[in-house]
């Protein structure tokens, strides 16, 4: 996970990437390093977090466009006429390369309207003259933090029932682990 390589037994080495960063991980460790950094500038928590929540979409959305430049993430097998046709091992059906859902498309869209709608919740809110620093769609009062997460996570829960299944353990069950992992999540968002 720490180098982007793979030592083989005689010795050389390949280079296989950056692997093992899932998102559910990553926002658990967005959350961590918010909490320092709050703590040591002494800032009030929800206006740190709203203020992340705000790009937090649009960051979200190039995290799955290379996601699909390197063809990881890849979906179930589709006859839609939007499937793609991903060029890896983990991409064959019976070592033919098959149409398979582009769900990290179908994510990098949802983000970018997620996104749109935030910063046009945002700019309504600061353009308003009716509404002070009292409005919880005021930054500071946990509105966007709870708008991005419910809204990603909940998108991303539907969407995990059109991705391939990642790891072994995930065969036959009903909901996979980034399903499992988002419900506490959205949940976290909507209170």
């Amino acid at each position: 996970m720490f180098l982007p390589i793979h030592i083989q037994d005689n010795g050389s080495w390949s280079y296989i990437g950056y692997r093992g960063l899932a998102s559910h991980g990553g926002t658990i460790g967005l959350f961590v390093a918010l909490a320092f950094y709050w703590r040591k500038e002494k800032l009030k928590p929800m206006m740190v977090l709203d203020n992340v929540a705000i790009a937090a979409p649009a960051t979200a959305c190039c995290i799955r466009l290379g996601n699909l430049m390197n063809s990881e993430i890849i979906g179930k097998t589709t006859d839609m006429p939007w499937a793609f046709i991903f060029h890896s091992q983990e991409a064959l059906v019976n070592g033919e390369l098959v149409p398979r859902h582009p769900a990290q498309l179908y994510e990098v869209l949802a983000y970018l309207l997620i996104f749109a709608i935030g910063i046009s919740l945002y700019q309504y809110w600061r353009k308003s003259q009716h509404m002070r620093t009292t409005s919880p769609i005021a930054v500071g009062y946990g509105f966007y933090f709870g708008y991005c997460i419910a809204t990603i996570f909940t998108f991303r829960f539907f969407v995990e029932f059109l991705k391939k299944e990642q790891v072994d353990f995930e065969q036959g069950m009903l909901l996979d682990m980034g399903q499992l992992l988002s419900i506490p999540l959205v949940l976290v968002g909507l209170w």
